[in-house]
C-alpha cells in the first residue's frame, strides 16, 4: 500500500499526531512538546486557554499560529447550543472555520452526548464550519456524523484523560472501514503503544493531551509518541501476518542434514 498525507477539509498535514494545549507546566513546555512530537496541529480549548489577555502569558506567544494550525474546540460544553455559540465567537475572534466539536454528557465521564453532538454538527456545518467531531466509538453515530458533512470522525479510545488506551478496537476498526473521511482516535491514549495500536487499526491520526502533558518527562514522551504514530502507520500499510493457532517454524523442517 502506498501512503498519502493526512488531509482534512482540504488541508494537508505531514504529521498524523495532534496534541492539546492543556495541563502543561507552562506554555513554553507545551511548545517544546509540540515540536518534539512533530505536530502541525494543536487543539485549543477556547474556554480555558488565554488567547486575548496581554497581561498574562498567552498561548500564541509560545505556540505560534504561524507555526501550528490551531484547532479550536468546545471543551467544557454540555449542550449543542453552548458549543455552537462558542465556535461562532471563536470565528469572530480568530477567523477559524476548521474546528473540533465536542459536546459532553457529564462531568464524571466526559463521555460525548451523541444526540447533542449530532445537533450541533448540523448547525455548524450549515453555518460554514469544517467540523472535526469527538464522538463515541459507535459506528452508527459515526456514520450519521459523516453523512451530515463532518470533515473528520474522532472516536474515543477510552475516557478523556484516563490513559486506559483503546478499549474497543473492534468498533474503531468498523468505523475506519466504513468512513470516507479521516478517522482520528481522540481521548484515552496513555502511552506510545496505545498510539501505535490506533494507527495499526487503520486510523488516519491520533489526538492526545494528557498522555504527554502528565508524563514525568513530557518532551521525551512527545518524541516517543511521534515515533509510535509513524511505526503504527507503517505497520498498517505493511499488512501484518495472519494469526495462527499453532507454531510455524521460521526455518523449514524438511531437507536438513
Amino acid at each position: 500500500m502506498t501512503d498519502t498525507p493526512l488531509t482534512v477539509a482540504g488541508r494537508t498535514f505531514n504529521s498524523r499526531l495532534i496534541i492539546g494545549t492543556g495541563k502543561y507546566a507552562s506554555y513554553a513546555q507545551n511548545a517544546e512538546a509540540a515540536r518534539a512530537a512533530g505536530a502541525e496541529m494543536v487543539t485549543v480549548a477556547l474556554r480555558r486557554v488565554n488567547l486575548s489577555n496581554p497581561d498574562e502569558d498567552r498561548l500564541q506567544d509560545h505556540v505560534s499560529p504561524k507555526e501550528f494550525t490551531y484547532l479550536p474546540n468546545t471543551a467544557g460544553c454540555f449542550t449543542a447550543e453552548e458549543a455552537v455559540r462558542t465556535l461562532r465567537l471563536a470565528r469572530e475572534a480568530g477567523g477559524w472555520d476548521l474546528v473540533k466539536l465536542e459536546v459532553l454528557s457529564d462531568q464524571k465521564t466526559l463521555y460525548p452526548d451523541m444526540e447533542e453532538t449530532l445537533s450541533a454538527a448540523k448547525d455548524l456545518i450549515a453555518d460554514g464550519f469544517e467540523v472535526m467531531v469527538y464522538c463515541s466509538d459507535d459506528p452508527v453515530y459515526a456514520r450519521k456524523l459523516e453523512d451530515v458533512g463532518c470533515a473528520a470522525i474522532m472516536p474515543l479510545g477510552s475516557l478523556i484523560g484516563s490513559g486506559l488506551g483503546i478499549q474497543n478496537p473492534l468498533n474503531i476498526r468498523l468505523i475506519v472501514e466504513q468512513s470516507r473521511v479521516p478517522v482520528i482516535v481522540d481521548a484515552g491514549v496513555g502511552t506510545a503503544s496505545d498510539a501505535a495500536q490506533a494507527m495499526e487499526l487503520g486510523c488516519d491520526g491520533v489526538l492526545m493531551n494528557t498522555a504527554i502533558a502528565e508524563a514525568k518527562d513530557p518532551i521525551r514522551m512527545a518524541t516517543a509518541m511521534k515515533h509510535a504514530v509513524i511505526a503504527g502507520r507503517e505497520a498498517y500499510l505493511a499488512g501484518r501476518m495472519g494469526r495462527k493457532r499453532y507454531a510455524d517454524p521460521s526455518s523449514p523442517l524438511a531437507g536438513l542434514i
